[in-house]
C-alpha cells in the first residue's frame, strides 16, 4: 500500500488510455492504427487517449522513415519518450541490496549494490534508504523526476497491501515495507514477490512480450514461478500462485523447508544440491561454485545431485505447461551458472512428464544478472505508476 502521494500523476485517466499506453510502452514505436489494432481499440478511442499523453510528454510522434512509399503524408509513429520520468527498483537478498535507476522504458542508467551485514527489518530498511538516496543523486544528471520506487523480494509478498507475508532467506514476517519504505524516501513505493516482478519486466520488455501466456521459472537458491495468464501476471488469491518449488516430485524425498517432502525445491535449489553432494561425497563443500567444480570434474557424487535437480525442474515445468498450458516457459535464474550440468535432464523429464500438447511449449533459458531481477522491480513501479487503481497481479 503506498503511504504518500505520487509526485506525479500519470495524465492517462481512461482505461483505454492507460491500455493504449501500456501497448506502445512494451511494442512500440507504433503508428494509432497498430496501436489500435494491438490494443483492440478504435481509432477514434486511441486519439482520444493519446492525446493528454502526448500534450504532458509521456509520447511522442515521429515520421516512419522506413515506410514504403506511398500517397500522402507518411504514417506517423507514436513512442515513449523514456527520458520522460525515472524510477527506482531493488532487488532484496539475504546478502545485499542491487538496486538500479531506470527510465520509463525501464532501460537502466544506474546500478548500484549494497552489502547487508543485518537482516533484520530495520537494518535493512537503513541501508534501503541510504542506496535510493545515492541513485537519486545520480538521478539529478538525467533531467528528469523519480516518480516511484520498487522493492522486490522472495517469499510470500502481498502487493496489494505492500507486505511481506514471510520471506525465508531474510526471515521476515509480516513487514510492512512498502509503508515503511514510503515514509523514509517521500517516494511512492511498490513491494513485490522477486519473481512476480522479474515477469512483469519479461511481459512489458523482454522475452514475453507480445505473449497473452507465458511462464518464468527462476532457479537458485529457491526455485519459483511467475505466471501471466490472458494478458496478467497471477498472483492467486492469497499470492502464492506458482509456486512450483513446493510442488511435491518425490514424496520420499528430502524434507522442505515449508514442512513437506520431495518438493522441487528441496531437491534442486542450491542448498540442497551442496547438501545432496555432501552426502554422496564426503566432500566439504561450501558453496554453489565449489559443487559445481565438483560435477565438471565428474565427481559422479555431483553430477548425480545436478541431474536428479534437472529431473525435479523439468516435473515442476511440466505441471505447469499441463495446468496452465503457456506459449512458453522462460527459464532464468542464477542457477543457471550450472545450466549445462542439468539441462539435458530437465529437457526429458518436462518431455515425459508433459501431457499431449503441452510438450511443444516454447521452453527458453535466459541467464540474467541480480541488476535485472531489480529492473522488475522497476517495472512493477512503472506498472503502478501507469494504473495505479488496477493492481495488475489477478486475484
Amino acid at each position: 500500500m503506498r503511504s504518500t502521494p505520487p509526485a506525479e500523476t500519470f495524465p492517462a485517466h481512461t482505461p483505454a488510455a492507460s491500455q493504449i499506453f501500456t501497448t506502445v510502452l512494451s511494442q512500440g514505436p507504433l503508428t494509432r492504427l497498430e496501436a489500435a489494432r494491438r490494443a483492440g481499440l478504435s481509432a477514434a478511442a486511441v486519439t482520444k487517449a493519446v492525446r493528454p499523453l502526448l500534450a504532458a510528454g509521456y509520447l511522442v510522434e515521429t515520421v516512419d522513415e522506413e515506410a514504403p512509399p506511398a500517397l500522402g503524408r507518411p504514417a506517423n509513429l507514436v513512442q515513449v519518450d523514456g527520458g520522460r520520468a525515472l524510477f527506482i527498483g531493488v532487488k532484496v537478498t539475504a546478502t545485499e541490496l542491487i538496486g538500479v535507476l531506470t527510465d520509463l522504458r525501464c532501460r537502466i542508467r544506474l546500478a548500484r549494490r549494497t552489502r547487508l551485514t543485518d537482516r533484520q527489518d530495520a537494518a535493512v530498511l537503513a541501508s534501503f534508504t541510504d542506496l535510493v538516496h545515492e541513485l537519486r543523486t545520480g538521478a539529478e544528471d538525467f533531467g528528469a523526476p523519480v516518480l516511484g520506487i520498487g522493492i522486490a523480494v522472495s517469499g510470500d509478498v502481498d502487493r496489494a497491501e505492500g507486505a511481506v507475508r514471510y520471506s525465508p532467506f531474510l526471515g521476515w514476517r509480516d513487514v510492512s515495507l512498502a509503508e515503511l519504505a514510503a515514509k523514509s524516501t517521500g517516494l511512492p513505493v511498490t513491494v513485490d514477490n522477486d519473481v512476480r516482478a522479474l515477469t512483469v519486466a519479461e511481459q512489458w520488455f523482454g522475452a514475453g512480450v507480445g505473449l497473452s501466456d507465458f511462464a518464468v521459472v527462476t532457479v537458485g537458491a529457491g526455485i519459483g514461478c511467475g505466471l501471466v495468464v490472458h494478458g496478467r501476471v497471477v498472483a492467486g488469491a492469497h499470492g502464492v500462485a506458482g509456486e512450483i518449488g513446493h510442488v511435491t516430485v518425490d514424496p520420499a524425498g528430502p524434507p522442505c523447508h515449508c514442512g513437506n517432502r520431495g518438493c522441487v525445491e528441496a531437491i534442486a535449489g542450491d542448498a540442497a544440491i551442496v547438501r545432496r553432494i555432501r552426502e554422496t561425497t564426503g566432500a566439504e563443500v561450501a558453496g554453489t561454485a565449489e559443487a559445481a567444480a565438483l560435477a565438471h570434474r565428474g565427481v559422479a557424487g555431483a553430477r548425480e545431485a545436478y541431474a536428479r535437480a534437472g529431473e525435479a525442474i523439468g516435473r515442476g515445468i511440466a505441471t505447469v505447461a499441463n495446468l496452465f498450458g503457456p506459449q512458453r516457459v522462460i527459464i532464468s535464474g542464477e542457477g543457471l551458472a550450472a545450466y549445462d550440468l542439468f539441462a539435458e535432464q530437465i529437457r526429458d523429464s518436462f518431455a515425459a512428464s508433459a501431457f499431449g500438447s503441452a510438450a511443444h511449449c516454447d521452453v527458453q533459458t535466459r541467464p540474467l544478472a541480480f541488476e535485472e531481477w531489480a529492473r522488475g522491480a522497476a517495472a512493477t513501479a512503472i506498472q503502478s505508476f501507469i494504473t495505479p487503481d488496477d493492481p495488475p497481479p489477478s486475484r
